[in-house]
């Protein structure tokens, strides 16, 4: 007869933790993370542990089916695992984003370059002049200093030729920089003059925040494009091949939207139900990302064109993201700028 083994007692009792899920599958440091799986615990007095590679990470809340935990601050991507008095759970990769460099100041999404250099902003309070207003950040991390003496450096882009174009939100103005890093005006008369974003046929709209996109043609005519509530601090935007311009803007609303306004200029909501969105950039799929809070968590939030919405990366003081030609994601918080592989392709016009 054939013989069974048999059971013991702390096995019934204490069956070993299982991770069926990561929500979402990355983070920023010192974001927040949920484990979904089984048996999770706590045990008696016990809590269990969570340790992603060789950092242990502070527990937050403990269910049976549900761990959240908040990634450690020295973090890199590594595989998570639940350890309890039962045993060791099954191993599930968690991606950590990577900073770049710090000390900056955006406000915005940050500009990358053909060649993957970064660019973002040290835009400063308004009114006041900051020593440096644009860094150049290399895709291993390298910062150098690129663009001074435009005041409060806001908006970012570049045009089909490859030119780099910062918005200054105190002056209203518009400034062309070289590969030199040197500014000229361009434009001036934007108002609060925040996001910035190019059609392939070398128009620029700029996002005045007090509730007005205006459009820039290649002769330097300027046009109202449309107008939108105002926002309580900018405007950022994004285009995609067909000419639909996609605007965000936190209001005092805690049910704002992402507006899609055509090639005529007519605005309509095209998602709404986020709290104070700011950075958007396209994916080629066409899902939009924005640096927002989805149902009181806050960090990278993937919308797609159907309407379905989930934060695909958990981190705070969230305000840009933009795609790098070298396949990742670049995030900016309000002090710095990291990189992190959500295997995204970014949208590509010209």
């Amino acid at each position: 007869m054939p013989r069974t083994r048999p059971q013991h007692a702390h096995e019934e009792a204490f069956p070993d933790p299982r991770i069926d899920d990561l929500v979402p599958p990355a983070a920023l440091p010192l974001g927040e993370v949920e484990i979904v799986g089984g048996h999770l615990g706590p045990h008696a007095s016990s809590m269990p542990g969570v340790v992603i590679g060789s950092h242990t990470a502070q527990v937050l809340m403990s269910r049976p089916g549900r761990i959240v935990f908040r990634v450690p601050e020295q973090a890199t991507t590594s595989l998570v695992e639940v350890r309890s008095p039962a045993g060791v759970s099954n191993a599930t990769p968690l991606r950590v984003a990577r900073e770049l460099s710090n000390g900056l100041h955006p406000v915005t999404s940050p500009a990358v370059s053909r060649s993957g250099m970064i660019y973002a902003t040290i835009s400063g309070s308004r009114g006041k002049q900051t020593p440096v207003s644009v860094v150049r950040v290399s895709p291993d991390g390298r910062g150098t200093p690129f663009v001074t003496g435009i005041l409060n450096a806001t908006g970012l882009a570049f045009s089909p030729e490859g030119n780099l174009f910062v918005t200054s939100r105190a002056e209203g103005n518009v400034y062309r920089v070289d590969g030199a890093g040197e500014s000229t005006l361009y434009s001036e008369g934007m108002g609060v003059a925040t996001g910035a974003v190019f059609d392939p046929d070398g128009n620029l709209y700029v996002g005045d925040r007090s509730g007005t996109i205006f459009k820039i043609d290649p002769q330097r005519r300027i046009f109202v494009y449309a107008t939108l509530e105002p926002s309580v601090s900018a405007y950022h935007l994004a285009i995609d091949a067909q000419g639909t311009l996609f605007v965000t803007g936190p209001t005092l609303c805690s049910n704002d939207a992402i507006w899609a306004i055509d090639t005529q200029g007519n605005a309509r909501p095209w998602y709404r139900g986020l709290g104070r969105p700011q950075g958007i950039a396209l994916a080629k799929n066409g899902d939009a990302y924005v640096a927002a809070c989805l149902h009181g968590h806050r960090g990278l939030v993937r919308v797609t064109p159907q309407g379905e919405a989930s934060l695909v990366v958990s981190g705070n003081n969230l305000v840009g993201v933009a795609f790098s030609p070298l396949g990742t994601t670049i995030l900016a918080t309000s002090e710095a700028v990291y990189d992190v592989d959500l295997g995204v392709d970014g949208l590509t016009l010209f």
